[in-house]
């Protein structure tokens, strides 16, 4: 029978590696979530009208940099502080209990745009699901501000059973002093139960998600199916249009699968195995995948490109005008 061999520590040059490609990956997430937000904060501050999917946007990446702070915190501690022959510390924990919660939020927000692609792009038929797209397309702040509320409530539900059953071992604990393995059975569980707790919020905004996913998928069929009828022109902006969102879509919902199931698998990884190797790899990729999917929003989105290449066309006149300036000293400066 196969079997999982425990890596209670790891050689510090792989700490080391570990620790650099942390640093990496919570650098490019800030860096790429700190341009989508303050490109979009930019129109807030020149009063500028703030389109319904910039201002998801803009939510989604606040959440986004909550979530690369708590990873790389979470990697931080991994590496120099805990141990796996040792009681997960509460710190630790409660990065792990925050992350969900964070995750949950940033599943929400993309559930949102999910539901705005549809009621923007998919051509409804039936009268009651017409309805339900319009007040979609109209009533999107309504749509964040219940999003908000649902993830407090989750961040409120998911804290009490978490803090009520950490409260409830360290008392234990105090009580059995002497029976070490035992205790250590004991936190591993309610570790484990809440972290189960947490997740079930995240059924229903995956479950809308996917529907509407689905919903664009068919339309996007019946669209392609129909012009191919009409004409052999495919130069269509609704067809256009269909392909970036899928991609979006696509692209999270991906990128959440892949996050997911490395949380997932961190648990056992963390309580059962004491794999310290395991848990790293794991990590990795949940830091990964939210930098991957900003920047394919980015690839996506018109005025996020134009900002792109804005950025980069004064980058290429400050090296070229520097470049001249070495060419020719007496070439005037900038100031």
């Amino acid at each position: 029978m196969w079997t999982l061999v425990p890596v209670i520590t790891v050689p510090y040059e792989v700490k080391g590696v570990f620790l650099v490609l942390s640093v990496l990956e919570f650098a490019v997430g800030i860096l790429i979530n700190t341009f989508i937000f303050l490109v979009n904060f930019r129109d807030v501050v020149r009063r500028q009208p703030l389109s319904d999917c910039d201002l998801i946007l803009l939510i989604l990446s606040l959440t986004r940099l909550f979530l690369h702070g708590l990873l790389f915190l979470n990697a931080l501690q991994l590496t120099l502080f805990q141990q796996m022959k040792d009681p997960l510390s509460s710190s630790y924990q409660t990065i792990i209990m925050l992350w969900m919660i964070a995750n949950q939020a940033g599943l929400w927000l993309a559930t949102c745009l999910s539901l705005l692609y549809c009621s923007k792009i998919v051509r409804f038929s039936h009268g009651l699901l017409l309805c339900l797209a319009s007040w979609i397309s109209r009533g999107a702040t309504r749509m964040l501000l219940g999003t908000v509320l649902l993830t407090c409530a989750c961040a409120v539900l998911c804290s009490w059973d978490f803090f009520s059953r950490f409260h409830i071992a360290a008392t234990y604990t105090l009580s059995t002093r002497n029976d070490t393995e035992h205790n250590l059975q004991t936190e591993n569980f309610n570790f484990v139960r809440s972290f189960l707790f947490c997740s079930l919020g995240s059924i229903p905004p995956f479950l809308c998600f996917l529907v509407s996913s689905g919903v664009l998928i068919v339309s996007l069929w019946r669209h392609t199916r129909t012009m191919r009828a009409k004409t052999s022109d495919y130069s269509d902006p609704s067809l256009e249009a269909h392909i970036k969102a899928l991609k979006s879509l696509i692209s999270f919902l991906c990128v959440y699968v892949v996050s997911y199931c490395a949380a997932l698998l961190s648990v056992p990884l963390l309580v059962l195995w004491h794999n310290k190797l395991g848990v790293m790899v794991c990590v990795g990729l949940m830091a990964a995948c939210p930098s991957g999917h900003a920047a394919i929003l980015i690839s996506g989105n018109a005025k996020l490109r134009r900002a792109v290449d804005g950025v980069l066309l004064c980058v290429q006149s400050g090296l070229k005008v520097r470049a001249d300036h070495k060419a020719d000293p007496r070439t005037p400066g900038l100031c």
